[in-house]
């Protein structure tokens, strides 16, 4: 007995159907590949722009308080045992590198009370304010600078339009307590007051003018000094030798490298998050990548605003 099998065969592709499928499916991927990628560009720049504002409105103020703590208690040691500087240079004759805490200002009619740090350009604001490294210290003949913010990082010297003549506070350094009185608050176009005669001490406290965060000029506040000046040291750093980016609302020169690397780093996390979120899962990719992206987008945001001027 014969039993017929009949096999059934599958149509032939029709001519050219396979590379038509895998060219499709080639583009389907760099479609993948494109949304992937910007994806991870806009979660750059929605954790950038979130912790620029986040920065400049809450967690400055933070940063410069907590700032303000560490130069207080680094001060308060120095001046206990009698190694704060009183000059341009440490005892060692080298400068005094910037952001070395060097005075404490009291003003009690603003219920501000600061650390000082040496230099006054936009990284060293952003922990309270500073002095102007071409002029004396504080307490001792000559005019003397203080620069600080107006809005960002705690503003401490945003309340400085409210001073009026007549009104007196000190300064502490290593030489001991200077006790000032305002002479007058200027702006642009106002003007300065009169020359020093030899031998008198000068302070000239500077920050911005303007709504909050946009600065459009420079207020000055002058104020004699009231007490007998400490001792001058020779100066080293002369009178307009500063670099620009220590000038009033200047900001930083050169290329930002710190800046720049943050960003890479921030760019690289919020694309592998991307590929993970299709990889793992949502929750999977939230648990391990929302406090890298965060901390990353904190960073990029702190050197951000060290481009801003450095009176903002």
């Amino acid at each position: 007995m014969t039993v017929a099998v009949q096999t059934t065969l599958a149509p032939a592709p029709a001519p050219g159907t396979a590379p038509v499928a895998s060219a499709s499916r080639t583009r389907v991927a760099s479609v993948t590949v494109v949304r992937h990628l910007a994806r991870g560009g806009l979660l750059s720049l929605a954790a950038l722009l979130l912790g620029v504002t986040a920065q400049l409105l809450l967690l400055s103020g933070i940063q410069q308080h907590s700032a303000q703590q560490a130069e207080f208690d680094a001060l308060r040691d120095q001046l206990a045992q009698g190694t704060a500087p009183v000059a341009q240079v440490d005892q060692e004759g080298r400068l005094l590198a910037p952001g070395t805490p060097v005075a404490l200002i009291d003003v009690p009619a603003l219920h501000l009370s600061q650390v000082v740090m040496e230099g006054t350009d936009s990284a060293v604001l952003t922990d309270g304010p500073g002095h102007r490294r071409d002029t004396p210290m504080p307490g001792q003949a000559g005019t003397s600078v203080l620069m600080g913010r107006a809005a960002a990082y705690g503003g401490p010297f945003g309340q400085l339009a409210d001073l009026a003549a007549g009104d007196t506070f000190t300064v502490v350094t290593g030489q001991g307590k200077a006790k000032y009185q305002v002479t007058g608050v200027r702006r642009a176009g106002d003007p300065a007051p009169a020359a020093l005669a030899a031998g008198k001490g000068r302070l000239v406290l500077v920050t911005a003018t303007g709504p909050r965060f946009m600065p459009d000029g420079v207020l000055r506040v002058d104020a004699d000094l009231v007490s007998a000046p400490a001792e001058t040291p020779a100066a080293v750093i002369r009178s307009g030798t500063l670099p620009q980016a220590e000038e009033p609302l200047a900001r930083p020169s050169g290329v930002p490298w710190p800046l720049v690397m943050w960003l890479q780093a921030l760019l690289l996390a919020a694309v592998a998050a991307v590929w993970t979120w299709h990889r793992w899962g949502r929750h999977q990719t939230w648990i391990v990548f929302a406090p890298v992206v965060a901390v990353l987008g904190l960073q990029v945001a702190t050197r951000a605003t060290e481009l801003l001027p450095n009176l903002l």
